[in-house]
């Protein structure tokens, strides 16, 4: 695994142009792409893009909403096969989304058969281009509370899901903080295989808060509080054998606010900092 700059998570507002250089100056390995603007600039550009600096393309985000209306939800999978082979041509297998822990509407069974109906044929499409989406299982119970239904909120639900999918190229988007909110463990992430992990972000908790009581935009930086056992859970990822990309994903409003430099370096900085915690090699 390697660390990668998702720079739309720093609060970074920049071209891919400048999103590379920040990230090849401070020793990431990835950077996250927008496919939309991989079509705006076309492939060939954006492979040498990569290939000057000497960095891969990490993952791209899922381009739309699974539980939307039927209408959306129809032309979002029409449009599918055009993203996903601009995917497969850059290099970059890896999508992901999330799912929310919760509904108003479904109870947990129909909520279920519908998330499969759903996902299927979208993991049908990138599995015919040889794409893997990972799901991002909600962790937190203040993300649940004054919902009338709760949903998958924990590791072991999440990869159930992909089973009950069943095209063989699904498994999680593991966040840190969610497995932490969802009370995981890691004895539970030591019996993980490498191809269960599709992409994952890091981040840590505020001191002083119980862990039923944590809101999902407060968090800090990776490896700042400790409150996270984020060596533990690189270690179990390690042992895995998870081959893809780590990215910060902690909500510090601070980074948005510093010039671009500045939020790469120090994030460059806390993502080698819990490697060193965890004892690996970058």
């Amino acid at each position: 695994m390697y660390i990668a700059l998702n720079a739309g998570a720093l609060g970074i507002k920049a071209t891919l142009e400048r999103q590379l250089e920040l990230a090849a100056s401070n020793g990431f390995k990835g950077v996250y792409v927008d496919i939309g603007v991989v079509s705006k600039i076309g492939i060939d550009r954006v492979s040498a893009m990569f290939k000057e600096k000497g960095l891969v393309p990490a993952a791209w985000s899922f381009p739309f909403d699974l539980l939307g209306d039927e209408r959306s939800y129809e032309k979002g999978l029409a449009e599918l096969p055009r993203t996903a082979d601009m995917a497969k041509q850059l290099g970059c297998l890896r999508t992901s989304t999330y799912i929310l822990s919760f509904s108003d509407t479904l109870p947990w069974e129909k909520n279920y058969e519908l998330h499969v109906k759903r996902i299927a044929p979208a993991a049908e499409i990138l599995a015919e281009r040889g794409c893997l989406l990972g799901l991002e299982f909600l962790g937190p119970k203040t993300l649940r509370e004054g919902h009338r239904y709760e949903f998958i909120h924990t590791m072991e639900g999440m990869l159930e899901l992909c089973r009950s999918v069943g095209t063989g190229n699904m498994g999680l988007l593991l966040d840190s903080w969610h497995w932490y909110t969802s009370h995981g463990t890691v004895d539970e992430l030591e019996g993980l295989a490498g191809e269960d992990v599709v992409d994952v972000h890091v981040n840590d908790a505020p001191e002083g808060v119980p862990i039923d009581e944590q809101v999902d935009n407060v968090r800090r930086m990776p490896g700042e509080t400790g409150v996270i056992d984020i060596a533990g859970f690189l270690r179990a990822l390690d042992k895995a054998g998870y081959a893809g990309p780590v990215m910060a994903e902690p909500f510090v409003a601070e980074l948005g606010r510093m010039r671009d430099e500045e939020a790469a370096r120090l994030t460059a900085e806390s993502l080698r900092k819990i490697w060193s915690m965890a004892k690996l090699k970058l």
